[in-house]
């Protein structure tokens, strides 16, 4: 199955795009997609957004499913569908 990533704000400073698709094994969670993104991007995304090894993102940044906050729904556990939209994104921004 194929999940787009949208990377908004400040997580898009650190993957140096605007998105990408990940090709993932029926089943996964988004735990699965942010493991593919930290892997990708390496030590500015992990410091920063998502601790792999304790399966977490940092404090001041969320994903959303298809438009629904992570925490609304099994958060890193919530299961993921082909065709997908996941967004990244730090909590607040500045103007």
């Amino acid at each position: 199955m194929r999940v787009n990533v949208h990377y908004i704000s400040l997580v898009k400073s650190f993957t140096k795009t605007s998105q990408n698709e990940f090709d993932l094994t029926e089943g996964s969670s988004l735990k699965d997609v942010l493991q593919q993104v930290s892997d990708k991007y390496g030590k500015p995304f992990t410091v920063e957004v998502y601790d792999p090894e304790r399966h977490q993102m940092k404090p001041t940044f969320v994903a959303m499913v298809n438009g629904i906050h992570m925490d609304q729904l099994k958060g890193i556990q919530t299961p993921l569908k082909d065709g997908d939209n996941i967004i990244l994104m730090s909590l607040m921004t500045g103007g």
